[in-house]
């Protein structure tokens, strides 16, 4: 599989999966909102908002256990050494479940601090407190499913990858209703139906990755394992300089007043949608260009940037017509709250403009991840959020709100502009041996 020729056709069944799973995910938060808002009154749904953005933030700062193993998986199916990438599947488990246990364990000092920042009242802060404890004990299963999740999109099963998230989420659905609407839990019984759900998942991602789980040799290869904590701490690095970035665009829009905040962030669920459709292309990178990486193929490694990068072009277009010519129609139906409603909109071609302007961030990011170029993406993640705050500061006082988006788009372009520095030693360096990347003199 790993030798065939590369093609649009099959970099769109690989991505589509991708896609749905992502959707998947997404809608997960959807029903959980959904069956609060049914069964629940207004602190209850107050409480599950909090709480799941609490735990979005705590989960994808481990998203680097997903990336690393996707491209590290990769790499050793390009070299034709199945027993590599099969350690390499196992130490992610490992270090998967370690982590997920930590995150239990040190649970109730978590539980102390996490709402502080978003200034809720007591009662809700209360309903929140019942959500977190009764949903962290799926940690563990979420963070060895990362491992799991990189697996199969290192080895492109990307439709078990799909089956997966649909199992987690149907279970999730069946929980909700039972526990919310049968036995009153309120928003405990959506953290526990999540929790049992991801359990679920990790048990029907283990049976899908069985035949991968005999111990291999070089499972504690000390080499290996310092590859793997470099990849995994610079990218952990990169991920919290891009949260912080996002962060503080949300903070500027709140510095804007209400009406622009919640604008604002009306439009960044749009961009939201769009990064889970272009990812879909990153990810067949990650894997595309990681087989390369490890095969020492320039030829393979042109081949798969230039492929899934024409289709992720076209989508970013594709996606950005539809939100600037129909963008508007989803907030008037959606959206009721007037001054909301027409911050939205003024701002729609700003946010219309971010799929086609970030494909070449979201794809450089596939490029680096399949290589497992862990310091190249630190190094350009610092370089642009910095940059990014920089303009913001600049902008934001005479501009106002359109300071704020000209600086947002502005942070994709820093970012594809600080990989794109990187790419031509990543180009010399998949013809050699693998070795760190310096900047081009």
């Amino acid at each position: 599989m790993s030798e065939a020729l590369l093609t649009r056709s099959r970099v769109m069944r690989l991505a589509v999966p991708v896609m749905l799973a992502q959707a998947a995910i997404a809608a997960t938060g959807v029903v959980d909102t959904a069956v609060m808002g049914l069964y629940g009154d207004k602190a209850d749904l107050a409480a599950v908002a909090i709480a799941s953005v609490a735990f979005s933030f705590i989960y994808w700062g481990f998203g680097f256990l997903r990336m690393s193993t996707t491209g590290l998986v990769a790499q050793a199916i390009g070299r034709g050494d199945q027993a590599e990438a099969r350690a390499t599947l196992q130490r992610g488990l490992l270090i998967g479940a370690a982590l997920g246990l930590s995150i239990l364990i040190m649970s109730p000092l978590l539980q102390h601090f996490v709402f502080a920042p978003f200034g809720a009242e007591p009662d809700v802060v209360g309903l929140a407190d019942g959500y977190f404890a009764a949903r962290v004990w799926g940690a563990p299963a979420l963070l060895t499913q990362y491992a799991i999740t990189g697996w199969l999109l290192g080895t492109g099963r990307t439709g078990a990858l799909l089956a997966m998230q649909i199992v987690m989420n149907g279970v999730n659905i069946v929980l909700d209703v039972w526990f919310v609407a049968g036995l009153g839990w309120g928003p405990a019984g959506i953290g526990a139906g999540t929790a049992i759900a991801e359990w679920v998942a990790l048990v029907f991602g283990l049976v899908l990755i069985w035949r991968s789980l005999k111990r291999e040799q070089g499972l504690l290869d000390r080499a290996a394992l310092v590859a793997l904590f470099n990849a995994n701490r610079d990218i952990l690095i990169r991920t919290l300089a891009l949260l912080f970035a996002f962060a503080w665009f949300v903070r500027s829009g709140a510095q804007m007043g209400t009406a622009q905040l919640a604008g604002n962030e009306v439009l960044l669920q749009f961009i939201t949608v769009a990064a889970f459709v272009l990812d879909g292309f990153a990810f067949v990178a990650e894997k595309e260009v990681g087989e390369a990486y490890g095969a020492r193929s320039p030829q393979r490694l042109r081949r798969a940037m230039r492929l899934t990068t024409e289709l992720a072009l076209a989508f970013g277009a594709l996606i950005s017509a539809l939100y600037f010519f129909g963008g508007g129609a989803v907030i008037r139906q959606f959206i009721s709250d007037p001054e909301a409603r027409a911050a939205a909109l003024a701002f729609l071609p700003y946010c219309a403009a971010v799929p086609i302007i970030g494909v070449a961030a979201y794809q450089l990011d596939g490029f680096f991840l399949g290589a497992t170029q862990g310091r190249a993406m630190r190094n350009a993640g610092i370089i642009a959020t910095v940059a990014y705050v920089a303009l913001d500061l600049t902008l934001r006082p005479s501009l106002g709100n359109t300071g704020v988006w000209l600086a947002f788009l502005g942070m994709y372009v820093f970012r594809a502009g600080a990989l794109g520095w990187y790419l031509p030693s990543l180009m010399r360096a998949t013809a050699n041996r693998p070795q760190p990347l310096q900047p081009p003199s």
